[in-house]
């Protein structure tokens, strides 16, 4: 399994617009071969930004390198960094393999 985790810094007087790319379009991500969840979430709210992160979670490290090189991520991604610019800075990724997962034995209501 692998995750691959992008974080923002995102302006705090832009986070409207933000949080609307993020949520109002399609997720054409969700047909990629070995594509498992993904998560979008907010952080903290600091003077000069708030902090937003989106996690994916995959079969595989090979599965998410061959979304990224695909003609399907490149539909998704067409117009990013076309428009006015939300945040602080460019995004900072990492990728994780996963080396172990420990589940609940219970799942929370």
């Amino acid at each position: 399994m692998f995750i691959a985790m992008n974080r923002f810094k995102v302006r705090p007087e832009k986070e409207a617009e933000f949080k609307s790319r993020w949520l109002d379009r399609e997720v054409l991500l969700k047909t990629a071969p070995g594509f498992l969840m993904i998560q979008f979430m907010r952080g903290d709210v600091l003077p000069d930004h708030v902090v937003y992160a989106s996690q994916t979670i995959w079969a595989s490290r090979a599965a998410y390198e061959a979304w990224r090189k695909s003609e399907l991520f490149h539909t998704a991604h067409k117009d990013m960094g076309q428009g006015e610019v939300l945040t602080l800075e460019k995004r900072e990724f990492s990728g994780y393999d996963v080396l172990r997962t420990v589940e609940a034995q219970e799942q929370a209501a």
